[in-house]
């Protein structure tokens, strides 16, 4: 009964069938992932891979560190770089090409506080302060259809705010508002 030739052949079918039905993931190594960006506030354009040969790419992670800092402070911290890999699946679901607009990205202690104290809706303990999250648009994309996109991927928060142009996403737990 415990055919030991019959075990593996399911064994490997199984794994094969669930590999096929995964469709393509990032966990896969080997290729390259690259982003187009653009910082909305200092103008600025980076068009880099931040993985690539099956791992994180520390030379691309840091340019998008540069790109995202705090542009009132001019403070670069280090970015979650999951969040790379949501904006990178955004546009793989979306089919999107072009430059991911980037409305926020790093924010100090310091500018955060001032921009709460402004009423401009900053939550107190913001992912931002903690390179964990960017305010973000694709132009041609529906607000609606990004915030959709990003909260089918379930990973990691997702804030709409259709009003001011713009979908929050960051490597927190996952939740929406």
């Amino acid at each position: 009964m415990n055919n030991p030739s019959r075990r593996r052949f399911l064994a490997v079918t199984c794994a094969t069938a669930a590999a096929v039905s995964a469709g393509p993931t990032l966990a896969r190594a080997g290729g390259s992932r690259t982003l187009k960006m653009r910082n909305l506030h200092t103008g600025e354009r980076l068009s880099t891979a931040y993985w690539a040969g099956g791992s994180y790419n520390s030379s691309g992670l840091k340019r998008f560190n540069r790109l995202l800092r705090d542009h009132r402070a001019n403070e670069v911290t280090r970015m979650d770089p999951k969040l790379f890999d949501i904006v990178y699946k955004l546009k793989q679901k979306l089919n999107f090409n072009g430059e991911v607009e980037i409305i926020s990205g790093y924010r100090s202690a310091k500018t955060n506080a001032k921009l709460r104290a402004a009423g401009r809706g900053v939550a107190r303990r913001s992912y931002h302060t903690r390179g964990m999250a960017l305010d973000i648009r694709m132009p041609g994309v529906s607000m609606s259809r990004l915030r959709q996109a990003a909260i089918n991927l379930k990973m990691g928060g997702v804030g709409y705010y259709p009003k001011s142009g713009f979908v929050h996403v960051d490597t927190g737990p996952v939740r929406r508002w």
